[in-house]
């Protein structure tokens, strides 16, 4: 793995498979994801539905909207990949705790904004309401973004429509795809950097998904309790699936296996293809990054 490293981003993670052209863009779909401090991308070839790139990084110094804009343009700047434009198509993940889900049959586009006024506090003069339409669920993601990075990001490709979604939208549309399905309900929860995601399905269809800031230790076993009693979960019969940034014998899995008895950990998505290099990353990672490929 090569290491890159600025005053404002450091490289943690690159894996790529030998497959990779540089002279076949135009038939890869490169997919971004934004947080208030990381970024990740990957690329995968459309023809073959295969990851052929990953890179994870870690902005540093990061404070404000504005010191997070110029970390992701230094990393661009300095990154030849992500200035080329002749990909075959483009998305753009966002973590943001401001979103809501919608029934599609209730979303008005003119309302956008007054989905979210509810539990969050929208700034119009530096955030943008956005909204994306469900492929496998009758939901509409209504979310807020950063009007400054939003823009430069869509003035590096002026030839490409970019698709904008929320990070939960990823993680909803891989989970509904993940073939690990049963008719009963089923946790899967996806564990970030301080925040872990609760999705919740039956027969393949959404029942639940938010999102909690982590802050102590016992959170992410509070949450998955919370849900567990709000939806009348099973803790001895319901399954919970597990992705994201945290290790099989942590302290936290370990805690949470006290109290529901079958956990385990998801794996790489099966409508993706991996070579070999990808064996270097544990299967239940990266799963929201590579679920952005879904979202169309």
């Amino acid at each position: 793995m090569s290491t890159v490293k600025t005053s404002s981003f450091k490289l943690v993670k690159k894996i790529k498979d030998a497959k990779f052209d540089v002279d076949n863009l135009q038939n890869y779909a490169l997919s971004l994801q934004i947080g208030i401090r990381d970024f990740q991308f990957c690329i995968t070839d459309t023809k073959e539905n295969k990851c052929l790139l990953l890179e994870d990084y870690r902005l540093e110094d990061v404070t404000t909207v504005n010191s997070r804009l110029k970390a992701i343009q230094s990393l661009f700047d300095n990154h030849h990949l992500l200035l080329a434009g002749f990909w075959n198509s483009i998305k753009l993940s966002l973590k943001t705790h401001k979103f809501s889900l919608v029934p599609a049959q209730h979303f008005i586009k003119d309302a956008a904004q007054d989905y979210l006024v509810i539990n969050s506090e929208i700034k119009p003069s530096v955030e943008e309401i956005y909204y994306y339409k469900h492929i496998s669920s009758d939901a509409v993601n209504v979310f807020a973004a950063d009007i400054k990075l939003i823009k430069w990001i869509q003035s590096l490709y002026p030839k490409k429509k970019i698709q904008l979604i929320q990070q939960g939208s990823a993680l909803i549309e891989g989970i509904i795809r993940y073939d690990d399905h049963t008719h009963e309900k089923t946790m899967f929860c996806h564990v970030d950097r301080g925040i872990i995601h609760i999705i919740v399905t039956k027969d393949q269809k959404l029942i639940y998904y938010n999102q909690f800031a982590v802050r102590k230790s016992n959170d992410y076993l509070k949450y998955i309790m919370l849900v567990f009693r709000e939806l009348r979960l099973n803790q001895k019969e319901e399954k919970l699936l597990i992705w994201g940034n945290i290790k099989h014998h942590s302290p936290h899995i370990e805690l949470i296996k006290k109290y529901i008895r079958n956990v385990s950990f998801g794996s790489k998505p099966s409508y993706l293809s991996f070579g070999y290099q990808f064996d270097e990353i544990m299967d239940h990672q990266y799963f929201d990054v590579f679920s952005i490929f879904l979202c169309d």
